[in-house]
């Protein structure tokens, strides 16, 4: 790390080429909103017609190439020194992940995506609103948010966690390709490629920002009759905006922890209501029934591509999907990292690419099953709701169970603690990485990169709502495809340098007082 040190902290050209560009994008909104979607239509169609197979090849290698890492030699190495041992117990490391993951897309497309997939099968491989129907619509919905998403997020946070802890670099994904780029890397090639990681994460954050006060407005109209629409929505952007930036600013690790906490208590206590209350059995069987389906089809359903005409069936959800996970890539690597040390390689990929992925399968069954199965057996159309406005979706169905109102307000709970603490930390991650590392960016910064986020918001709700954050997020990660296989490598080459027969793992005891295991990225 020689010379990063006193070098964290600083402004460079990382900040200003970021700032420059995303300012740019921010005035091009301004001044010719048509011209920027017609643009961002253009590059969508170029990019996914060309290169929409990467979206489904890279994820499915990823796995391939992170279960042999798992179970090879390599699995044993830790992420740090032979004699470091994990930072927190299993059972809070497993939370602690699992708290990350639960964003809000859960809120957005818990329910949204399996209806959806219900009313219009996917390659129309079954018939509408059967139950052959609801088998694929949960199928696909574990295929977009399942194990292809935690590949790219391990991916990166294992060589974010093996080139910080075992080599000693910096916190930065420049710092990964000095295997291949040598002292390049901290040269003008490495900003450039932190400049992309930049721009990718920044646009995964809007996206998620856009989807947030979509759902909070659809909430709130529900819950208070409030009027519905951009302009609702961009004062629901500044409000949180505002609250997610002070946040940030604040440095506060309890404060974050403790939103994670409540966020975790929060979707659990829905969960476990809409299972109990609901058709418990019927949920069950359709869990397992797709996950079977699931698995038998893995690799025909990793790779169907749109060969036959499915273009904007994938643009609309598999590669939006795909592309959002991209993104977050970074964001994700440094969390994964940072409350990672000490662990194995092999403890590392088996429990992140399992434990999330279980997650948000049985919250697709509980939540989209359910909504499934009123509109299969008892006449209700929360399908036709939903295509008449996604975000109504969670609280048409909600509508059907006890306690409407109380169940509606917990989903605005929730959706504005998972907005407030997922926009929070990728702000900080954006003001780390425009400051060479620093794990302590300064207030402006943090502030600024908060503003432009909420900035960048407004102007894609007020350019085309969903379509647009869809169609940004795809064109913005583009460029990012090729940073991870950068990073896949370079991972490669630094682990080829390991010796032939690492050190045995003892067992994991955690380490630090109390005070210690708190929210990582503050």
């Amino acid at each position: 790390m020689s010379g990063d040190t006193t070098a964290k902290g600083r402004l460079g050209t990382v900040f200003w080429a970021s700032l420059a560009v995303s300012s740019l994008f921010v005035a091009w909104g301004v001044l010719a909103p048509g011209h920027q979607m017609a643009t961002m239509n253009a590059a969508l169609d170029r990019i996914t017609l060309g290169f929409g197979w990467a979206y489904l090849l890279l994820p499915l290698l990823l796995l391939i190439l992170l279960t042999g890492l798992a179970f090879s030699r390599y699995g044993r190495i830790r992420l740090g020194s032979d004699d470091d041992r994990p930072e927190f117990a299993t059972h809070t490391w497993i939370a602690m992940i699992l708290c990350a993951v639960m964003g809000i897309g859960l809120v957005s497309y818990g329910i949204a995506e399996p209806i959806s997939h219900f009313a219009a099968p996917p390659h129309g491989l079954a018939e509408e609103g059967t139950p052959q129907a609801a088998i694929r619509a949960l199928q696909y919905s574990f295929y977009d948010w399942g194990l292809h998403a935690w590949a790219i997020f391990a991916v990166f946070g294992l060589g974010l966690g093996y080139s910080m802890y075992r080599k000693k670099r910096p916190g930065l994904v420049s710092a990964l390709f000095r295997p291949l780029l040598g002292r390049h890397a901290d040269g003008p090639a490495g900003k450039v490629i932190d400049i992309f990681t930049v721009f990718a994460t920044l646009f995964g954050t809007t996206t998620s920002l856009g989807l947030g006060a979509l759902q909070i407005d659809s909430g709130l109209n529900r819950l208070l009759g409030t009027p519905t629409g951009t302009a609702t929505q961009v004062v629901i952007v500044i409000a949180v905006t505002a609250v997610f930036s002070l946040s940030a600013a604040s440095g506060v690790q309890r404060g974050i922890r403790y939103i994670s906490e409540i966020n975790l208590s929060v979707a659990l206590l829905l969960f476990a209501f809409v299972l109990f209350l609901g058709p418990t059995a019927f949920l069950v069987s359709l869990f397992l029934e797709s996950l079977g389906q699931y698995g038998d089809e893995f690799l025909l359903m990793s790779l169907r591509g749109p060969a036959f005409g499915d273009t904007e069936w994938l643009q609309g959800w598999t590669y939006f999907m795909m592309a959002w996970w991209v993104s977050w890539g970074a964001f994700v690597g440094v969390f994964l990292a940072r409350i990672s040390r000490g662990r194995t390689i092999r403890q590392f990929i088996l429990v992140v690419l399992g434990m999330p992925s279980l997650a948000f399968f049985a919250w697709f069954s509980v939540f989209g099953g359910s909504a499934i199965e009123l509109d299969l057996n008892h006449g209700t159309d929360i399908a036709g709701a939903t295509a008449a406005d996604l975000n109504s979706a969670f609280f048409t169905t909600l509508a059907e169970f006890p306690l409407p109102a109380v169940t509606a307000a917990l989903v605005v709970l929730l959706a504005v603690l998972f907005f407030v603490s997922g926009a929070d930390a990728n702000t900080y991650v954006l003001g780390m990485l425009t400051t060479r590392g620093s794990i302590q960016p300064r207030v402006p910064i943090l502030l600024l990169w908060g503003a432009m986020t909420g900035a960048l918001a407004i102007i894609l709700l007020l350019s085309g709502g969903l379509d647009a954050l869809q169609q940004t997020v795809i064109v913005a990660s583009a460029p990012f495809l090729v940073v991870i296989v950068g990073v896949v490598v370079c991972l490669w080459r630094d682990l080829r340098t390991e010796p032939a027969d690492p050190s045995p793992p003892s067992e994991p005891r955690p380490r630090g007082t109390p005070e210690d295991r708190l929210t990582p990225l503050s």
